[in-house]
C-alpha cells in the first residue's frame, strides 16, 4: 500500500468515524427525529457514507472511536458540524454538553479549550451562520 493510499483510508475512517459521532449526538435524546435524519443525510453525502455504513452506523454510533486530528481548521470544522446536530431544535441539554466536550477532547483540543469552545459556541448557536464565521468568532479573544 503506497503512502497516498495510507492517508486516504485515514480520511475516510476518519470521515466515517466523525459522521458516527455526528449519529450518536442526534440520538443522545432518545430516537433520531425527521429533521436530525434530514440532516445526517446531508452529511452522509458530505462525507461519502455509503448507504450500507449508514445503516451500520445508525445501529451502533458508539462503537465507532473518535481520533484526535492534526489541522486546528479541521477539528473546528467537525465540531462545527456536531453543533450543528445538537442545536437542530435550537437547545442544547447537559447530556449534549457532556458529549459535546468529550468529542471536542477526542478531536484533539484540550479540556481547557472544550469549555472555551462550547461555551463561546452556545452564545454563537442561538443563530444560523456559516462555518466561516463560526471559524473566525471561535479564532479571536473576543467573546
Amino acid at each position: 500500500m503506497s503512502s497516498e493510499d495510507f492517508y486516504e483510508n485515514i480520511r475516510k475512517s476518519t470521515k466515517l468515524n466523525h459522521f458516527a459521532n455526528l449519529v450518536n449526538l442526534a440520538a443522545i435524546d432518545g430516537e433520531i427525529k425527521p429533521i436530525e435524519e434530514k440532516l445526517l443525510r446531508r452529511f452522509s453525502r458530505k462525507f461519502d457514507v455509503s448507504e450500507e455504513n449508514y445503516v451500520r452506523i445508525l445501529e451502533n454510533p458508539a462503537s465507532f472511536p473518535v481520533y484526535a486530528i492534526n489541522s486546528k481548521t479541521q477539528r473546528l470544522e467537525f465540531l462545527f458540524d456536531l453543533l450543528r446536530i445538537i442545536y437542530i431544535d435550537n437547545e442544547i441539554d447537559d447530556a449534549e454538553e457532556f458529549l459535546i466536550h468529550k468529542y471536542a477532547v477526542g478531536l484533539g483540543f484540550s479540556e481547557e479549550q472544550s469549555h472555551q469552545l462550547v461555551e463561546k459556541s452556545k452564545k454563537l448557536f442561538e443563530n444560523n451562520f456559516p462555518f466561516e464565521l463560526y471559524h473566525h468568532f471561535i479564532e479571536s479573544d473576543e467573546y
